[in-house]
């Protein structure tokens, strides 16, 4: 019995053993890069007590009402101490505090103010507005664990504390290539039986818009001698994604000039449409998973497959992609027994079917039609209209 597609990729997932090499990039280079180990804080984030805004500074203990202003600190000043009794500092946001105030009030909460004294409310509490030092972070804890995927967040973390090159998971090396004496590349004419080449293309632009790189390494030959040659040259790479060439029916040239390169098949054929053909296994240390010639097909499987097994790879924690609870709009069919991959359209919590799910597994408009992907169930042969379903946001 064929897996269905959760299941297809739960073991295509189990093949992946995540890069332990490590690489330092620089801070501009680190977005979507995956940590290869812990990054500790260098330096107390803040690193000296500072005025969370602009107000009037003063010692809490036994402070009258009214306060004489002795100074004013502008952030950047380093100011030694020097308040006396009723005295108190006028500062900007982000100066640091000297050791004599430990509570500051805002410029809008006071009684009133003037060049040289200002009146406090009642109401005003210990510590207000005052930022300890180290209080968000404090040196030595951790700021991020290993296998953590950088976020413009986590950039703006690692400058704070001065870290110019960040030590990450070495990037997959990947491999794309097609099938087929049909194919044109795109600059190259094509007559009407011949096709250009948008898998590979498709397929590389998929990878980069999860962040990783991939080589474009041309057609597999339909000569077998050929094949295996071209296939050896394969072995150097982490992961080997193909498209075409494994269909039944179709010459087995992709298949065994594979196994001729000691290729072992963990799987071929899934419980789906489209993208029953698909074959995934390893060949020595390159998992190899090779995906069905059809435009969408391909797509699709590379989003849902191959794309978790690189963030794996990669040593990201998290590697498939979120699933969106949606109001399905329209009823649709599907053939059920089966997972069925269904392009819609999601938006403010509606998911809306493309075309009415009729359409083909070589067409490309209709993914430009669509935003999001819905994996019916095997025993689901219609969904209503009004029922909740959940579904996946295409890059």
């Amino acid at each position: 019995m064929e897996l269905g597609l959760y299941e297809a990729r739960e073991v295509l997932l189990s093949l992946v053993t995540p890069l332990e090499h490590t690489t330092f990039v620089p801070l501009a280079s680190a977005l979507g890069r995956t940590t290869s180990k812990a990054i500790v804080c260098q330096k107390n984030l803040p690193s000296y007590n500072n005025a969370a805004l602009d107000g009037f500074a003063f010692s809490f203990e036994g402070h009258p009402e009214e306060l004489r202003i002795k100074a004013t600190i502008y952030a950047g000043m380093v100011l030694s101490p020097v308040l006396e009794k009723g005295e108190c500092y006028k500062i900007m946001t982000g100066a640091k505090v000297p050791e004599d105030a430990d509570t500051i009030v805002a410029f809008e909460d006071t009684l009133g103010y003037d060049a040289t004294h200002v009146t406090l409310p009642p109401s005003v509490k210990k510590g207000n507005a005052f930022r300890h030092k180290g209080e968000e972070q404090a040196f030595g804890s951790v700021l991020m664990e290993a296998n953590t995927t950088l976020t413009p967040s986590h950039i703006a973390m690692l400058a704070t504390q001065g870290i110019t090159h960040v030590p990450v998971v070495t990037r997959p090396k990947v491999a794309i290539v097609s099938t087929g004496d049909e194919l044109k590349e795109p600059w190259e004419q094509s007559g009407e039986d011949e096709i250009h080449n948008c898998n590979s293309y498709a397929l590389v632009a998929l990878l980069q818009s999860a962040g990783f790189e991939a080589d474009y390494s041309g057609v597999i030959p339909d000569v077998l001698e050929e094949s295996k040659r071209f296939i050896a040259s394969l072995r150097t790479y982490d992961m080997v994604i193909s498209s075409g060439g494994i269909s039944m029916g179709e010459a087995d040239f992709v298949r065994a000039g594979l196994e001729a390169n000691g290729f072992e098949a963990t799987f071929h054929g899934i419980n789906i449409k489209p993208g029953r053909p698909t074959m995934v296994g390893r060949m020595g240390k390159t998992l190899v998973i090779s995906l069905p010639g059809n435009p969408m097909a391909a797509f699709l499987n590379a989003f849902l497959l191959a794309i978790p097994a690189l963030k794996k790879l990669a040593g990201m924690k998290s590697v498939t992609p979120p699933r969106l609870r949606a109001t399905n709009t329209i009823s649709f069919t599907c053939k059920g027994g089966r997972n069925e991959l269904v392009l819609g359209w999601y938006e403010a919590g509606k998911f809306t079917v493309t075309r009415n799910n009729k359409y083909g597994s070589g067409m490309l408009t209709p993914l430009l039609e669509s935003n999001a992907v819905l994996v019916s169930d095997v025993t689901e042969k219609q969904i209503d209209a009004g029922c909740e379903v959940s579904c996946v946001l295409l890059p």
